[in-house]
């Protein structure tokens, strides 16, 4: 088994949303990254999609889009983005997906040579910038349920190594650590992390690397090339 990311897909949803309005590099991108996706990836390998995945705002109007993706090579694990509208309950999520399809709402699953867990994220506060009363709330409340994913993660496996995806950044790179970060190097079994949410030009100011005894990876799909990343595993 191979380990794969890619996030943030933007599927329409059910309405003819044109991506090209972000930049002539989304023109039919879905097509492209299924063309890609089907070069790389085989059907005992493994992608992780963290968030973003669909512009529906009900589930009804997700479940095109998430039959889309299923068709495709391997196994999919697949966590909540800010755009998750359609996203109310996780467990009527889990209700309509196939076989080859899971969603972690910070929980955790073992997937054979490791453990996945997995939350949203959310922007944290900072000097430079500090959060509104109602970003701190959500900030808190997702910092929490990363912890309950990540204890989850501790509980199965039997020691395997842990990789956590999130949506949001944990850190950004002109940074040294965040509450995000400080969290998953609490618990020494976390080996890597996956995230999106990034675009643009701001995709290189995500945290990429090993820090911490992590390896972070920026999967936004423009920011690699509309083609599902490979993760080395074991990765460190």
């Amino acid at each position: 088994m191979r380990l794969f990311a890619i996030g943030d897909l933007h599927m329409p949803g059910g309405d003819d949303k044109p991506m090209d309005v972000f930049g002539p590099q989304w023109d039919r991108h879905f097509l492209r990254i299924s063309e890609a996706w089907r070069r790389c990836v085989g059907e005992e390998d493994l992608v992780l999609i963290p968030g973003d995945i669909s512009w529906a705002m009900q589930l009804e109007k997700a479940i095109p889009d998430l039959m889309e993706i299923a068709a495709l090579p391997g196994r999919k694990i697949l966590c909540k983005g800010n755009h998750e509208y359609w996203w109310s309950s996780v467990s009527r999520v889990r209700a309509v997906l196939p076989d080859n399809m899971k969603a972690l709402q910070f929980d955790a699953v073992d997937v054979g040579p490791c453990v996945i867990c997995g939350t949203r994220g959310w922007n944290y506060p900072t000097e430079k910038n500090p959060l509104s009363p109602e970003d701190e709330k959500i900030f808190k409340r997702e910092l929490q349920r990363l912890q309950m994913a990540l204890e989850r993660a501790e509980t199965i496996g039997g020691g395997k190594p842990i990789l956590v995806m999130m949506h949001f950044p944990p850190r950004m790179a002109d940074e040294t650590d965040s509450p995000f970060t400080r969290t998953l190097e609490a618990f020494p079994r976390v080996r890597a992390a996956v995230y999106g949410h990034l675009h643009a030009e701001a995709f290189a100011a995500g945290v990429a690397g090993v820090y911490g005894g992590i390896r972070y990876d920026p999967v936004s799909c423009d920011g690699i090339g509309f083609c599902p990343k490979e993760i080395p595993w074991p990765v460190l």
